[in-house]
């Protein structure tokens, strides 16, 4: 009874000794595999604007594959970015919602936004913990006046815009020999639309236009009958819309329907202006549309690459996934100038240090005492032959605008 004691003993012992060899070996294998840095994307998966918020997510998820692919975070040891997605719904509580969940999943910076009331209540909930926050293309002046150190704005304000969008506009219309006099403002209701609304009654009549009148729409909104018979009576020479994808294809196409032919359609950040859906699925209503809005550099050979993979997935490209792209590159930018995840510091680095823009036509991105990168361009578009083209600023010009439209 002595031996078998003794020799189960030394099996159990021996058996033993080899689970603690491979015990204390895990911790090695655990070390040996990259670390994971988690960034939070914010957007509308689901609701009203659920395929803005799908281009978006083509783009980052591109961006992310990009950097790992590449060897990850290098000051973290090749740490691999992990992305992880809030769904606003398309509604400015579950931004915040969307926000407060990226934070308890462990995001260490959280990006997106999109429309400009979800991003001022998912920038808010992020502020609250002072998690870093880059805002894509939410454009109201409001967003950047609340003293928020952790949030910042990868694009351009609405004002910087407006002065863009004017600039361009004085000078398509000078060279057209001034074609345009009279014009009528369409917008939503809400804050990008009537941020548009405010600035254009202020700036177009010293500029020499005449405002016959300017139209507020409900977003959504499911008919554009009524404003199109007002815009029939007005009959102005230029018409500038800024609304959201639908209302603005709503438009569009019922003023083709009703044979309302101004001399141009010109937008600020006019939703399906700068589309290629738009422009696929209603050419005609699309032809020489201009727009003022985000959008890739034509001259960078990502952007068209964002492009393709955008068309391989069966959908078309509109300037969610440029710019949500980017984003992502500024992230991972930060998190390697900070050499960590703790949010003081990604704060720091993105309020010190210059970032290069990714795709987007800004130069090199700094962000000011508000957090608003001072570098944000956006860029004029025009729909030409069924294809979008960027008439301005020349820098980055593929064709030259075609005005009045209607010939």
């Amino acid at each position: 009874m002595k031996t078998l004691t003794n020799s189960f003993s030394r099996r159990t012992v021996l058996k033993a000794g080899g689970a603690a060899a491979t015990i204390l070996a895990a911790p090695g294998l655990v070390r040996a595999q990259a670390p994971i840095v988690k960034i939070g994307l914010v957007q509308p998966i689901t609701g009203a604007f659920a395929g803005d918020g799908d281009l978006a997510r083509i783009g980052a998820e591109y961006a992310v594959k990009e950097i790992n692919d590449a060897g990850g975070i290098k000051a973290l040891g090749g740490a691999k970015i992990q992305l992880l997605i809030g769904d606003s719904r398309s509604n400015a509580e579950a931004g915040a919602q969307a926000t407060e969940q990226l934070k308890t999943d462990g995001a260490v910076i959280v990006v997106g936004g999109f429309a400009s009331g979800i991003a001022m209540t998912a920038s808010q909930a992020a502020a609250r913990y002072e998690l870093p926050f880059i805002i894509d293309g939410a454009v109201s002046d409001g967003l950047m006046t609340r003293g928020l150190k952790s949030v910042f704005r990868f694009g351009p304000s609405f004002g910087a815009s407006a002065d863009v969008a004017l600039k361009n506009l004085v000078a398509i219309n000078d060279a057209a020999g001034k074609a345009a006099k009279t014009v009528a403002i369409v917008h939503e209701d809400g804050l990008l639309g009537s941020g548009l609304a405010k600035l254009m009654q202020q700036r177009l009549p010293p500029l020499g236009f005449q405002i016959v009148e300017t139209i507020s729409h409900p977003t959504p909104a499911r008919d554009m009958s009524n404003v199109v018979l007002r815009l029939r009576s007005l009959n102005p020479d230029l018409i500038i819309p800024s609304m959201y994808f639908n209302e603005f294809v709503l438009l569009a196409r019922t003023m083709q329907q009703q044979r309302v032919k101004p001399k141009g359609i010109y937008a600020l950040f006019g939703g399906a202006a700068s589309s290629y859906k738009f422009v696929s699925e209603f050419p005609d209503a699309a032809e020489g549309v201009m727009d003022v809005n985000h959008w890739g550099d034509p001259k960078n050979p990502t952007n068209a690459k964002l492009m393709e993979a955008v068309k391989a997935t069966g959908k078309f490209y509109a300037y969610n996934t440029p710019i949500n792209y980017s984003l992502i590159q500024i992230a991972a930018q930060a998190i390697e100038m900070a050499k960590s995840t703790e949010s003081g510091a990604l704060v720091e680095a993105l309020a010190k240090n210059e970032f290069d823009s990714g795709v987007m036509p800004y130069g090199r991105t700094k962000f000011d005492a508000t957090g608003q990168n001072v570098n944000a361009l956006p860029l004029n578009t025009q729909v030409q032959g069924g294809d979008i083209k960027v008439v301005y600023p020349e820098q980055f010009a593929q064709s030259k605008p075609k005005f009045p439209a209607n010939g």
